[in-house]
């Protein structure tokens, strides 16, 4: 058996898992337009970080592990909170207070672009091939093609909630760059840590700002921030660290491209929308886009001299 046919399953399950994270993530802008109708941004995200980060937790303490105790571990739980949960999960939700979930997917997809730019102008911890240009320019085109040109027509309504998703999306290609420092402990682990974090972050902001004991909460709000919290929040992010150190930050923000045509399915599934042929020429094209920021290159053979 050749390497490359040991390597595939392994390949594919990891493809599987970022379908997976796409699936999650592209419900989760859904559970946010539900969830902020009743209750403010900043207790929204702060009970979702609460909710997810003991889950895991208990989860952790299930399997018969503990966090980590060394204060520098802990510190870059804090930033990485900071910058994938925090500021990105605040600015969302305050925004889709007036933008709707389909424009805030739209803006959010963006991710591996900046990811991409990211890499090549900063860290450089990942190789810039053409490959990867091509990727992010067919993931671009594709989510154009599917969600049709004529989408983009309400950028600039509501100018500061749309910037507000745009900063969001650079912070997490910030924090995609920055997971990749937490190589080596296992994927629950700075899920947990990180959602701790943020818990103890904004839950002090959250009592002082929108006195929590005084709202008044529906139950489709209450229903969408608990699939949030156990859903798109705890289960995605122990594959989104697992994704990272196996696909690369690229690879694994590639995702985001993928919200929207998986989005688009479960419309055409359960909703009874139907699909245009340009629509399904875009879906080919974020596949394409998807495969060739993450399929790993081909190792040319030695030929022995």
């Amino acid at each position: 058996m050749s390497d490359t046919t040991i390597q595939n399953p392994s390949l594919a399950r990891e493809l599987a898992l970022l379908a997976v994270l796409a699936t999650l993530w592209g419900a989760s802008y859904t559970f946010i337009k539900i969830g902020v109708e009743t209750i403010p941004p900043i207790t929204f995200i702060a009970a979702r970080t609460l909710i997810a980060g003991g889950l895991l937790l208990a989860i952790i303490k299930m399997r018969g592990l503990s966090l980590p105790r060394d204060p520098a571990i802990w510190k870059r739980f804090f930033i990485q909170a900071c910058i994938n949960s925090v500021v990105p999960f605040t600015l969302v939700a305050w925004a889709e207070q007036t933008v709707n979930a389909g424009l805030a997917t739209i803006l959010n997809s963006t991710t591996p672009i900046f990811a991409f730019l990211l890499t090549a102008l900063i860290t450089r911890h990942e190789p810039v091939t053409t490959r990867k240009v091509f990727g992010v320019a067919a993931g671009v085109v594709g989510i154009s093609l599917i969600i049709g040109l004529e989408a983009f027509n309400g950028i600039g309504k509501e100018l500061m909630a749309q910037l507000a998703i745009v900063a969001a999306t650079i912070s997490y290609a910030f924090a995609a760059i920055f997971g990749k420092g937490f190589k080596g402990l296992d994927p629950m682990m700075p899920a947990a840590g990180s959602m701790i974090c943020g818990a103890v972050i904004l839950i002090p902001v959250s009592l002082v700002v929108d006195q929590p004991w005084t709202l008044a909460p529906s139950a489709h709000s209450m229903l969408a921030l608990l699939g949030l919290s156990v859903f798109s929040t705890a289960l995605a992010f122990v594959i989104y660290f697992r994704l990272i150190n196996t696909l690369g930050t690229v690879g694994a923000t590639s995702q985001a491209y993928l919200r929207v045509p998986i989005g688009v399915g479960i419309g055409v599934l359960f909703l009874g929308e139907s699909l245009t042929s340009t629509a399904w020429f875009g879906l080919m094209c974020v596949i394409i886009g998807v495969a060739a920021m993450t399929l790993p290159a081909r190792k040319r053979a030695v030929v022995p001299v």
